[in-house]
């Protein structure tokens, strides 16, 4: 197996400099069916198509032929979480933040030079249609076999079902209750299988879009931390690998393997040492006996895993252990996984803004079988594919006329050079008993790992076999025909399928295979413990040639300075990367005493427990800054009493601090870190270390601490709420206690707290009942109520509604959170006449007054447009002219006078609102009146037709 990792493949902050050049995540990547092309998707909105050749072969690097940048498409407003090429290659499906599935289509003419920028797209793609329906972040898609469906699922825990050639929405699926990370199709057609934070796998039925099946077991426990549960179905479709599954209560992470018709988890993948994200099948079957022929139990599957770990495991189904694991080949967690048509070359993408290619040899997966085998082989469940719409297809007649003679030439080449022997009969070199797995293990941390390799035997024309060219001495072959040429598989690459689409071969020539030169041979898995060479600090010295890290190269010219890097408190020790939290029960403060670290007595509350339990001393914690990899930890070391904290950027510790008391609670923002100690205390650092703030003695132990933006939330065990804004070096409100909200329900308890950029709290009660404080009115209010879906026409816990911002608003999340299961009870109790229209206006009422509080202006216009809508519906024009009276203010009223009258809301001028509030009235039956007599005021004040 071989190994690379391509610094050029990079999303890069427009906003830096070439030579201050930032990397930004890349959330998915993708290898186009015919394996000349991989698509990325990133943090910066854009979506970006690379050559792969460059990548698997260091000549055609360093000749820039074919080009290693093809295309970036810039039409998503937000971050792009997911691309897929369809089967066909013709088109390209992206999912992204900004609610909407976009599907590319290849343009000729669409070549030049990227707008506003000094990119150039050497092939042209456009956008063929916006896929509009999601009403949240779009985290995933998937396409049918035969293209024939596109399913997308996102945050606003839908699954969206278009037809793939109409690309009209057929079906919206909305039975998930949380956020759904992850679809697949069965290989057959028959079911589609979404995976969601609600911890269900559901199973649907593509004949009528039916549930068949939900499973929840092993996934009762797992963590909603993650960014996607990204599953994938087998190629024989006997199984679901479905990501973030845990055992034993959560404490062991796994993939969990489910049987399909019986849709249960009996086997699970263990052996990651944090969550698993991605799990990717190998498009391939492989033969357990490659001298029997295929059936169902001579038949199992490759599977790779990405995990948080920052590692990468390979699979064969009929063996308990993983054919390889890839340790620590990325700086942060894996996002996405894509195998190549030809099943041997797995790409993997990393929330560290890189991607790295692994490459096996066809001895290396033992059994591999050709597609032509497969689809024979799916033949046996007899399902059969709807028919496509009328007129429509992704072949045309002169592209089926070529992929029928290409066919023909592929089946006379295979039948020519595999005659004399069966396919798939591979004779493996069987290993030691004693054998090792190989793992990469880096040796330089401080850099990323570039190790050359030839590419693999997907990208060739598909009926050339693949020479195991290596720098240095070759390995012996495998299964030699009497010509010399190793025994290999014709691997039906569709390849043909786009003579029409993609540029010519002469624009993208691919040398024969033997021309490939190999930098780095890792071996056969399983055999060696061999590392990357390119982690090897002294090979580097040696000979740097062709070696591509992220870091930046220094100048060897002669007029060269030497860069001195500049120095950091704690900067010069190595950073440990595997730390396991473990608790502890008591600290040792001084030589001869110890403290307790168990519940303290409530000092106002006047109980012998606090009000909120105290968190559990940790030998570990972290707080990674959101969005840029950066981690704020903190070390409780019980046995010499020394308590560390460390902001760590990379593999750099950038500053260290030591502390008197042991640390509690930990948050990390983009503007601050701050660390709450077990006296009470609170430390605020910027991200070089320095204190913004003196140290903040509170009147207990912290229990919880948020942070946002500038904003700095403390609640102690005692129930004191604090608020500070830390630029402004500022309380946002005087210390306030939530022992109010606890008075008149003694079975009520605090569940989970968060703060808003500008300071308002939002804490939660087990009551279903969601708080915040208001500083113009000194006293809590009510955010939202459980009570309002006893009868409000508006509560939908999950329901995003028309909001078009890019994430979900802070009033959805809330809801969300205390949306349970409809009491059926309470649907057949009698209710008064008016009972929905006044919860319905009340709940309504509710929510313009908190998104208003928590500075939320899209939700508060959607909730104020969802009001005059009811209010109009209803007819109530006393409470519509108070509306109308309220956003239109005084009428002499003139933008830069100051007659104490606000003109604004939450930032939206109220007059502009108004506009819109009356254009809904004008379309009642009983306000329409009211609605034009306003209109025209209201134009008479926008044209200054009021005389003074």
């Amino acid at each position: 197996m071989h190994f690379t990792k391509p610094e050029w493949v990079i999303h890069k902050d427009s906003a830096k400099s070439d030579q201050n050049t930032k990397r930004l995540s890349i959330f998915s990547v993708h290898v186009h069916p015919d394996g000349s092309r991989i698509a990325t998707g990133g943090l910066d909105a854009k979506i970006r198509i690379w050559s792969t050749k460059p990548i698997l072969n260091e000549a055609s690097e360093l000749s820039g032929k074919p080009p290693k940048s093809l295309c970036t498409l810039t039409m998503h407003t937000g971050p792009v979480l997911t691309v897929r090429w369809a089967h066909s290659g013709k088109w390209l499906a992206s999912g992204s933040d900004d609610e909407t599935v976009m599907v590319w289509d290849h343009d000729p003419n669409a070549r030049g030079k990227v707008w506003g920028s000094d990119e150039v797209n050497v092939e042209g793609w456009k956008p063929l249609k916006r896929l509009q329906g999601h009403e949240s972040d779009v985290t995933d898609v998937a396409w049918s076999p035969g293209d024939r469906f596109l399913a997308s699922v996102g945050l606003d825990s839908a699954v969206m079902v278009w037809c793939g050639f109409t690309l009209e929405r057929l079906r919206k699926l909305d039975q998930h209750q949380g956020f759904v990370k992850g679809v697949c199709w069965d290989p057959v057609g028959e079911f589609l299988a979404t995976q969601s934070d609600d911890r269900t796998v559901k199973i649907w039925k593509t004949k009528d879009w039916s549930l068949e099946a939900e499973v929840t077991k092993p996934f009762e426990d797992s963590p909603g931390s993650t960014f996607f549960r990204r599953l994938s179905w087998s190629p024989d479709g006997a199984h679901i690998t479905a990501s973030n599954a845990t055992n034993n209560k959560g404490y062991v992470f796994i993939a969990a393997v489910i049987t399909r018709n019986t849709w249960t988890s009996d086997i699970s993948l263990v052996g990651h040492e944090n969550t698993v994200e991605v799990a990717a099948y190998n498009p391939h079957i492989f033969l357990r006996d490659t001298r029997l022929p295929i059936s169902t139990s001579n038949i199992c599957s490759v599977v790779a895993l990405g995990a948080d770990d920052r590692s990468v495991s390979v699979w064969q189904t009929k063996s308990a252990r993983p054919l390889i694991v890839a340790k620590e080949v990325f700086e942060r967690q894996i996002m996405d996984l894509s195998w190549s048509w030809d099943g041997l070359t797995l790409y993997a993408a990393s929330s560290d803004g890189t991607i790295a290619a692994f490459q096996f040899e066809a001895s290396e997966l033992e059994g591999i079988a050709t597609h032509t085998d497969q689809e024979q082989y799916l033949a046996k469940f007899g399902f059969t594919l709807p028919p496509l719409p009328e007129g429509y297809s992704h072949v045309s007649t002169h592209e089926q006329a070529n992929v029928a003679i290409a066919q023909t030439q592929q089946a006379v080449a295979f039948e020519s050079s595999h005659a004399p022997e069966k396919v798939n009969i591979l004779v493996a070199k069987k290993a030691p008993k004693d054998k090792k797995r190989v793992t990469l293990m880096p040796n330089n941390a401080s850099s990323v790992p570039t190790s050359r390799i030839s590419p693999t035997a997907g990208h060739p024309p598909t009926t050339t076999p693949m020479t195991n060219g290596i720098s240095g001495p070759k390995r012996p072959q495998l299964n030699q025909m009497q010509d010399g040429t190793p025994h290999s598989l014709a691997v039906q690459t569709p390849t043909s399928n786009f003579s029409n689409s993609f540029p010519l071969p002469s624009e993208q020539p691919f040398v024969d295979s033997s021309e490939w030169s190999r930098r780095a041979d890792l071996g056969q898995p399983m055999d060696l413990d061999v590392p990357i060479d390119a982690f090897d600090t002294s090979a580097q010295n040696a000979n740097s040639k062709g070696k591509r890290r992220v870091s930046s190269l220094l100048d060897s010219g002669a007029d060269s300075e030497v860069k001195i890097k500049p120095r950091t408190l704690g900067g010069d020790r190595p950073v440990d990367v595997h730390h396991v939290p473990k608790k502890i029960s008591t600290w040792t403060s001084a030589p001869n005493s110890r403290v307790d670290v168990g519940p303290r007595a409530s000092g106002s509350g006047g109980g012998n427990f606090p009000l909120i339990p105290t968190p559990s001393l940790l030998t570990y914690l972290r707080s990674e800054v959101e969005g840029s990899g950066d981690v704020l930890e903190a070390k409780n070391v019980e046995t010499d009493g020394i308590i560390e904290v460390a902001f760590v950027s990379g593999r750099q510790t950038e500053w260290l601090d030591y502390l008197p008391s042991p640390v509690l609670a930990l948050k990390a923002t983009t503007s601050y870190c701050a660390v709450g100690m077990e006296d009470g205390t609170v430390n605020v650092y910027s991200h070089n270390g320095r204190r913004l703030m003196p140290t903040l003695v509170l009147d207990s132990p912290c229990a919880v601490m948020e942070g946002s933006k500038h904003a700095l939330l403390v609640i102690t065990t005692n129930g004191q709420v604090y608020s500070w804004n830390i630029k402004k070096q500022m309380s946002t409100f005087a210390p306030v206690s939530i022992q109010t909200l606890t008075n008149y329900s003694p079975n009520t308890s605090f569940v989970s707290a968060c703060v808003r950029e500008n300071g308002s709290p939002i804490i939660n009660f087990s009551n279903g009942v969601v708080y915040s404080y208001d500083p113009a009115l000194c006293t809590w209010v009510k955010l939202a109520d459980r009570w309002w879906a006893e009868g409000s026409d508006f509560w939908h816990g999950r329901q995003r509604g028309n909001s078009t911002i890019a994430n979900r608003g802070v009033m959805t999340t809330i809801e969300s959170s205390i949306a349970g299961t409809p009491d059926e009870g309470n649907a057949e109790k009698p209710r008064p006449n008016w009972w929905s229209a006044a919860l319905t206006l009340g709940h309504l009422e509710t929510r313009l007054h908190a998104t208003k509080l928590l500075d939320s202006p899209q939700e508060y216009r959607q909730a104020l447009l969802m009001y005059a809508k009811k209010v109009a519906d209803e007819g109530f024009r006393g409470k519509a002219e108070e509306l109308i009276k309220d956003l239109f203010g005084p009428v002499y009223w003139r933008p830069g006078r100051e007659d104490g009258w606000n003109s604004t809301v939450v930032g939206l001028p109220k007059r502009d609102l108004l506009k819109d509030v009356l254009s809904v009235f004008a379309r009642s039956k009983t306000l329409s009146r009211l609605a034009m007599e306003w209109q025209d005021t209201l134009k008479k004040a926008t044209n200054d037709d009021y005389s003074i």
